[in-house]
């Protein structure tokens, strides 16, 4: 979606990434050890095995579109939408620049290669414990000029998970974005919003249920994780609406519409479900979970890359894409078939536990590279981040026992700023919470 100031922003973004080229900020110590009990990446996950073709058909989807009517009737009763806009203009919290964030959540960083760009939360939001931040997406997934509008925006879907045993059970599963204004990179600013389903052909709503392992936002539409990686949940940015009542219930309260506190909601317009029936985590016959997403511009046409949800069994983990639609009448959904959505590549790999994963083709062509996150097997150590082809697997060597520990602590989901050439990810460790970029050429350059 190209609008105004499209000439300014790119001329911001040139003297942005000169700066960054110049200047990289000093975020970890290059001295940092990491005990090799943290170094989970040490094992190679070898080259990606091609999956045949009876086995990817259990990686078909089925659309389901909401009726326009029920959209329709849900915007009207709630005075319209508000637009990306018109959240990011009401935004209530500041994110910490680097020099903010506190020592414990600078160590959360990657050791090798560095993050130039660090953020931490509003205080409240870093020390919750009801909420994990899982998953990240940007406008420069949105559009290849990188900006929504007048905004370069940030993404960031987080999870409700309790686990106190006296916790509330109705709050359990609840899904939420981040809608961060990331225009000044030297002041974001942010806002909540709450993701809802309609209901009542659009007379009311019930809050949506998701695990938001992975996020990707292309053209208007937003696609996240379900719930336990049961399929995708579908979303239409044109869609943002306001609550008007201020209460602890979700849904119609009277004459108006309530959000649990939040002041703004984002319906869900459909979903991708599985076509095999319920996924299973750890089982490389069945229809696997999907654990995280991310944006590839780099095929054509442009994709949305899937990896399967770690599972208790240590098997081989699968990772696929699927290609969105070209037709301009289907903006932002995948391409189908009468309904049904097929894989149009997908791999096996023995890296287990993937936080993320991303796909991207060098500028001068060639085979596509994979990048791959990693957590430690602990959760407590930094965890590794691979570069996988069909011949191989590299990753940055950051200590002197040869360990490939160098990522974040508690790596999630990775967005490629196609723009500024930035690799984006966030950290979900309990109370060190970071959002930070890494130049992909700095993440190339670390493997030699």
């Amino acid at each position: 979606m190209r609008q105004r100031g499209r000439h300014r922003r790119r001329r911001r973004g040139q003297a942005l990434r000169a700066t960054l080229a110049g200047t990289a900020l000093a975020l970890t110590a290059a001295a940092t050890l990491i005990s090799t009990s943290q170094a989970t990446g040490a094992n190679s996950p070898g080259d990606l095995t091609p999956l045949h073709t009876g086995a990817s058909t259990r990686l078909s989807l089925h659309e389901n579109l909401a009726s326009r009517d029920t959209l329709d009737t849900l915007s009207g009763n709630m005075g319209g939408n508000v637009g990306v806009d018109g959240v990011l203009r009401d935004a209530d919290r500041s994110m910490r620049n680097a020099s903010g964030c506190s020592a414990d959540e600078r160590d959360a960083l990657p050791v090798e290669p560095t993050a130039t760009r660090a953020y931490c939360w509003d205080d409240a939001d870093a020390r919750t414990p009801r909420w994990r931040p899982r998953s990240l997406t940007t406008s420069g997934d949105a559009d290849d000029d990188g900006a929504w509008g007048a905004h370069e925006v940030i993404l960031s879907g987080w999870t409700h998970r309790d686990t106190r045993a006296a916790a509330p059970g109705r709050d359990e599963g609840l899904a939420r974005i981040a809608f961060v204004d990331a225009t000044d990179p030297d002041a974001l600013r942010y806002r909540w919003v709450l993701l809802v389903a309609p209901r009542a052909g659009g007379k009311d709503f019930a809050p949506v249920r998701a695990d938001l392992g992975g996020m990707v936002w292309y053209q208007d539409k937003l696609i996240v994780t379900a719930e336990h990686g049961q399929g995708l949940l579908l979303f239409d940015l044109h869609r943002l609406l306001r609550a008007d009542v201020d209460s602890s219930a979700v849904g119609r309260v009277g004459h108006g519409y309530s959000a649990a506190g939040y002041r703004y909601v984002l319906p869900a317009i459909g979903s991708y479900e599985p076509e095999g029936g319920s996924c299973t985590r750890g089982r490389g016959h069945a229809v696997p979970c999907i654990g995280s997403l991310s944006l590839d511009r780099t095929t054509t046409p442009d994709s949305l890359v899937a990896a399967e949800a770690p599972g208790d069994r240590p098997e081989r983990t699968r990772i696929w894409r699927y290609a969105f639609s070209t037709a301009a009448y289907r903006t932002g959904l995948l391409a189908e078939a009468q309904g049904h959505v097929n894989a149009v590549e997908a791999y096996t790999t023995k890296g287990t536990g993937i936080s993320g994963a991303l796909s991207h083709r060098p500028s001068g062509g060639g085979e596509a590279e994979w990048y791959i996150g990693r957590p430690s097997d602990d959760r407590a150590g930094h965890g590794s981040l691979w570069r996988q082809d069909g011949h191989g697997a590299e990753a940055a060597t950051c200590t002197a026992d040869q360990s490939h520990a160098c990522w974040s602590l508690g790596s999630g989901s990775l967005s490629y700023w196609q723009r500024t050439g930035e690799l984006w990810t966030l950290s979900d460790t309990a109370d060190r919470r970071v959002l930070y970029a890494v130049p992909l050429s700095s993440v190339d350059g670390s493997l030699g």
